[in-house]
């Protein structure tokens, strides 16, 4: 039987994010491409990758998590390769990625980014808030638990939140 890449694809929802384990890799949309060599006995498969941060600490637990699901699957020939251009956006994040990351009480990154420019650091973005569904935020720190999202607190609930920020 031939695999296809769509076999593939979904063998990679399985691979969740180590850092926000509610959403998968297809959902970050770090996944760029998939390639099948099938003129093996075994089939070589290729998945190439676009880290959300060019030093995101999280690639190589990913990369062994693709490569594990792989061979689990029964492809002895999974290689993992990373591409950094095009540089990896938001906008590649599904929507029913957006929506796991606000369920999971995480702010997803603006439809619309209010702050993605060279002055970024000098105004704070309009961020909804998670919990109560407020504009009414406010700016704690631009760094939160990750480098990839920023710390806010919702003053008409009072709860604090993460933001994964847009780029």
């Amino acid at each position: 039987m031939q695999t296809t890449e769509k076999d593939i694809w979904h063998l990679l929802e399985q691979v969740k994010d180590p850092e926000i384990p509610v959403l998968s890799i297809i959902d970050l949309g770090i996944v760029r491409a998939v390639k099948i060599e099938q003129e093996s006995v075994n089939a070589e498969v290729e998945v190439i990758i676009t880290p959300t941060y060019s030093g995101c600490p999280a690639m190589h637990t990913i990369e062994q998590e693709i490569k594990s699901v792989l061979l689990q699957n029964g492809f002895k020939n999974g290689l993992v390769s990373v591409a950094l251009s095009p540089a990896w956006t938001t906008e590649w994040m599904s929507v029913s990625g957006k929506e796991k990351l606000k369920a999971f009480g995480i702010a997803p990154p603006n439809p619309v980014q209010s702050v993605c420019n060279p002055d970024f650091f000098a105004a704070a973005e309009n961020v909804q808030c998670p919990h109560c569904n407020s504009f009414h935020t406010q700016l704690i720190s631009r760094f939160g638990a990750t480098a990839c999202k920023a710390l806010y607190k919702c003053v008409d609930c009072l709860e604090p939140f993460d933001y994964f920020k847009c780029h």
